[in-house]
């Protein structure tokens, strides 16, 4: 199965466990999540964005600092812009989340319900669905030099056979660089496999 499709299965899971919706950013670096989804209420989640929210979010703040899941109700920060009660009149009365990953590389899970607190074994399921997506979604940790070559040529314009002579090798050589590229960054075409390089930093 692909990471697209695990991923896909994970997160209808997540919405199984959240009534008012979830909030998922994996793999947070440089304060960027490499992938984010988000299926809370429209009307919160422009509300939050137009606020710039997740500056201020205690949730945030926690997540990225502890690495753990728990209760809204038990975090234990100070939330002095009231984002909480704000998500409350949208509807997410009650919610938990959950963080995993090294503080490089962290992905945190918010769900939320209207009717009731969270149980111990809704927290569980919730933390073994962060770890899954975290898993799921890891990009890879570089390319080699050859990969990462063959890719600047083709992002910059070059056309194969232009790319190949400007790096000094066979232009079937250079296809094979291209497609070994592919095949680390699970992507299906060299266009996907430049636009996933640059999400990860890696171009």
């Amino acid at each position: 199965m692909s990471e697209r499709k695990v991923v896909s299965v994970l997160l209808d899971e997540l919405e199984q466990l959240a009534p008012m919706g979830y909030s998922v950013g994996l793999h947070i670096r440089f304060a960027t999540p490499m992938v984010y989804k988000s299926s809370y209420p429209a009307r919160w989640v422009e509300h939050y964005n137009l606020h710039s929210y997740y500056l201020r979010d205690p949730l945030v703040f926690w997540g990225i600092g502890v690495e753990g899941t728990t209760r809204w109700s038990s975090i234990p920060l100070p939330d002095p812009f009231g984002v909480l009660k704000k998500a409350a009149a949208h509807g997410l009365s009650y919610g938990a989340v959950s963080s995993y990953g090294p503080i490089t590389s962290r992905s945190i899970v918010g769900v939320a319900r209207a009717d009731r607190e969270f149980t111990d074994d809704e927290l569980e399921t919730l933390r073994e669905l962060t770890i899954q997506l975290h898993v799921a979604a890891k990009p890879p940790s570089d390319l080699s030099k050859a990969q990462i070559e063959a890719l600047k040529c083709v992002a910059d314009g070059d056309r194969h056979s232009a790319a190949a002579e400007k790096l000094g090798i066979t232009e079937s050589a250079f296809k094979a660089r291209l497609q070994s590229a592919r095949t680390r960054l699970e992507a299906r075409t060299t266009s996907e496999a430049i636009r996933k390089a640059r999400e990860y930093r890696l171009l």
